[in-house]
């Protein structure tokens, strides 16, 4: 790595740079940013989540579209945080989701790992190749695409 430092985002600095609040914010803190190149988003499952209510009552399972919203927040929040604290407000829009896997289920107790990798970068749209992992075991993956925006565009 050749001396390269990586930057963490903390939840008050993902709060910073993302709209989305409980519940429906999917990534408790971000290790390991690399500009918008690579991060690490992590995401504590608790049983004490609205989803779990009816997902399934006797069985929780976190939703895997909640996963994948988890992976885009992650790669959302490196996008914006890489533009800098000068950058206008930017909202963060999804264009794509693609080759999405769902292979096991994460549960309330797991800590869910989302490793970002960016595929591409035209202007303000990114595409970024995405696993979900716990334990170190591959649980989804999917290649996602995003847009920013200006704040009220």
């Amino acid at each position: 790595m050749s001396g390269e430092t990586l930057d963490t985002m903390e939840i008050l600095d993902i709060l910073q740079v993302l709209p989305h609040r409980y519940p429906f914010l999917l990534v408790d803190r971000i290790i390991e940013v690399n500009g918008d190149e690579s991060g690490i988003g992590i995401k504590n499952v608790t049983i004490n989540e609205p989803q779990f209510m009816g997902h399934f009552p006797n069985r929780p399972v976190m939703p895997g579209v909640l996963v994948i919203e988890g992976m885009a927040q992650t790669a959302g929040a490196m996008c914006i945080h890489s533009l800098g604290p000068s950058a206008k407000p930017n909202l963060v829009y999804f264009l794509t989701i693609d080759k999405a896997k769902f292979r096991k289920p994460a549960m309330p107790g797991d800590t869910i790992e989302y490793h970002v990798k960016k595929i591409a970068r035209r202007k303000n749209m990114w595409w970024f190749r995405a696993e979900a992992k716990v334990g170190g075991k591959l649980i989804a993956e999917a290649e996602l695409g995003a847009m920013l925006t200006e704040a009220g565009s």
